[in-house]
């Protein structure tokens, strides 16, 4: 049986990789182990990225046996496999233990592999343009869930990740403790040891966590999906506005700067006619001027279950114009898989639909 955040419950079988060193030392020490086959344990884990407990051969047959009984690594499976002929981007589909399913990007870049992850199975948070939330959020992912979408790629790629955003289903703030302990296990020394400038976190704008993520003093870059330059126009975009008003949410954001020193950077997905006009520039100036990131804009990728179209390519410089004019550092996203359901999402409703499943 599985509970809310993914781990096995009642009768079933621990959820190891999810366990951190301390945690995986005091669990293999009531079977009966000495301490140090914790650390072993853990090495083959998340350092040699073990699938599976008869790969770990420095371990006896006895131990071994006992950790299949008790235990299980947060096993997934690729069902589906989409390349881009367009740039090489790849798009996995997996499944989980329970059946649910959450898509993974790996994206090469000059600088290395970036694999795009996801928190959640679904998304409750409703952003009108975005496929992630059609049908609502199904559960949050356990850490090795979140492990696991790095993992995995990585060994199927062949090569070291070295950039990991957590920007794909579900809003990661939303599953906070198992984000924040799957943040602090991917930069371990003792695993993958990924610089924790190497990774990024969106979010729609649960204020209060970022508060919180601002105290725990983490190295890594917060994405803000911003996507109205006011509040009237977020509400109508994006339900959490409802909630969590622009200035809350925006103050939340100043007091992360000054906890962690870290810049900011500002999502602003471009819908055409909708939030693309120079007024939305101009007030977009407005709003981040003084908060220390940049603007990240995205011409929204087309989801067939909504009508937001991208704006024209002209439209989209001008509104970058005016930002630059502004004194805005602005970049716009390189596109990168639309060939293949590229948007958060789309190939899990995909698959969903075809499987009958929604």
């Amino acid at each position: 049986m599985t509970g809310e955040d993914g781990r096995m419950t009642g009768m079933g079988k621990e959820d190891i990789r999810s366990l951190d060193l301390e945690e995986l030392t005091e669990f293999v020490k009531a079977l009966g182990e000495k301490p140090f086959r914790g650390k072993q344990l853990y090495q083959w884990m998340h350092e040699k990225l073990a699938e599976n407990f008869d790969e770990m051969t420095n371990l006896s047959a006895g131990f071994r046996e006992t950790l299949k009984r008790r235990c299980h690594l947060g096993e997934m499976c690729v069902v589906d496999e989409r390349i881009s002929r367009l740039d090489g981007t790849r798009k996995y589909l997996f499944e989980l233990r329970d059946g649910n399913v959450i898509e993974s990007v790996m994206m090469r870049y000059h600088h290395g592999i970036s694999v795009c992850i996801s928190s959640q199975a679904g998304c409750r948070m409703g952003c009108r343009f975005c496929a992630s939330t059609i049908g609502g959020l199904k559960r949050n992912l356990a850490v090795s869930e979140m492990l696991g979408q790095v993992y995995g790629i990585q060994k199927l790629a062949g090569e070291r990740v070295s950039h990991v955003v957590v920007m794909g289903t579900g809003e990661p703030l939303d599953n906070y403790d198992h984000l924040v302990k799957f943040i602090r296990m991917l930069s371990d020394g003792k695993g993958l040891n990924i610089s924790q400038r190497n990774i990024t976190v969106s979010t729609c704008g649960i204020a209060p966590n970022i508060r919180r993520l601002a105290e725990e003093k983490l190295q890594i870059t917060l994405a803000l999906s911003l996507h109205a330059s006011n509040q009237e126009k977020r509400k109508t975009l994006m339900p959490v506005a409802n909630r969590y008003g622009l200035d809350e949410v925006l103050d939340a954001c100043r007091y992360y700067f000054e906890q962690t020193g870290r810049r900011l950077t500002f999502e602003y997905s471009l819908v055409g006619g909708v939030n693309d006009s120079e007024q939305d520039a101009a007030q977009l100036a407005g709003l981040v001027k003084n908060l220390h990131g940049h603007v990240n804009l995205i011409p929204v990728n087309p989801v067939k279950e909504r009508k937001f179209v991208q704006p024209d390519r002209r439209v989209v410089e001008a509104f970058k114009n005016k930002l630059e004019k502004n004194g805005i550092n602005v970049t716009i996203r390189r596109e990168m898989g639309r060939d293949i359901d590229g948007a958060c999402g789309q190939l899990r409703r995909s698959y969903l639909t075809e499987e009958g499943k929604l």
